[in-house]
């Protein structure tokens, strides 16, 4: 059973293209296309469940259409419209080393003037010029990489030199 530590979300599942199965991914992080991934995890009725990639064409910078092994109709893609997709670490662990900022969900965040947590990632927002991490409790902290003095892959936990104040806005 794949857990929701092992995986990070990457985007969603869209409207049916055509009537082969063909399905639009709305996609924040297009890790499935820079790693050698053979397949995407799409959260069905709360459950992980991998989907093996048959075919995939961008139609835009954001946007995929995708067509997964044993969905050939429809109906079948139908079923998988609005479910949430996901990567699984593992495989966007084993790249150039390098991860992206949505990889970064599920990391703690370490004030570098106390040492103490400030919380866990839920999201990153990185639509605007300036990237944001979305903790769990709401708080939006700066994902600048001159505020970050330390990043740990192993305890996935990110030291910041947050800006005075920045926890009372």
């Amino acid at each position: 059973m794949i857990k929701e530590e092992e995986v990070y979300k990457i985007g969603r599942l869209g409207k049916t293209h055509g009537v082969r199965g063909d399905i639009s991914f709305l996609f924040d992080d297009d890790i499935f296309d820079r790693t050698d991934a053979d397949y995407l995890i799409i959260k069905v009725d709360g459950i992980l469940v991998p989907f093996f990639i048959e075919e995939y064409r961008f139609k835009s910078d954001s946007n995929a259409i995708v067509k997964f092994d044993g969905i050939d109709t429809q109906e079948r893609a139908r079923e998988l419209t609005g479910c949430d997709v996901y990567f699984p670490r593992e495989l966007a662990d084993s790249g150039d080393g390098s991860l992206s900022w949505s990889a970064l969900a599920g990391f703690d965040i370490i004030n570098a003037q106390s040492g103490k947590s400030v919380g866990r990632i839920a999201s990153v927002d990185d639509s605007t010029l300036n990237t944001l991490f979305e903790l769990e409790d709401g708080r939006l902290i700066p994902a600048s990489e001159e505020l970050i003095t330390s990043f740990d892959k192993d305890n996935r936990t990110i030291t910041i030199d947050l800006p005075e104040g920045i926890l009372e806005l």
